[in-house]
């Protein structure tokens, strides 16, 4: 199983390993049973830190792509929620933030600027649909 980080993109670091795995998950390079690498040996691998890889972890865990087995590590679900939608999901949320990051830039928009205008959009549509 191969892990790339993109330090271009403002996707944080444990959503990139979240995603990749699930896509590994829904692409059959994963299967059930299968033992995720250590967290430590990971988070080394990936030169992040331990918490990084152990949030990713948890992620897929909660949406229950993986289960925590204890000793024997973390592995993949014998039945894994169907992984391609989650890996199409996650696929089309970044291409959504790789254009909003685009346009800001394009715009001179500075990180923090285009982060504020993202979360009052989210903000917005939210109460929208609450109305």
């Amino acid at each position: 199983m191969r892990i790339r980080l993109n330090n271009a993109t403002p996707v944080p670091p444990f959503e990139q390993i979240r995603a990749q795995i699930a896509l590994h998950v829904a692409a059959g390079r994963l299967t059930p049973g299968d033992r995720l690498p250590a967290i430590r040996a990971l988070a080394g691998e990936l030169d992040v830190s331990t918490n990084t890889v152990a949030r990713a972890y948890r992620e897929l865990i909660t949406a229950g792509i993986a289960e925590a087995a204890g000793r024997r590590g973390t592995r993949i679900t014998a039945a894994p929620p169907v992984a391609h939608d989650i890996a199409q999901r996650s696929e089309q949320i970044e291409d959504a933030a790789d254009r909003f990051a685009l346009t800001a830039r394009e715009l001179h928009v500075t990180t923090d600027e285009a982060l504020e205008a993202i979360i009052i959009a989210l903000r917005r549509i939210s109460n929208e649909r609450a109305d």
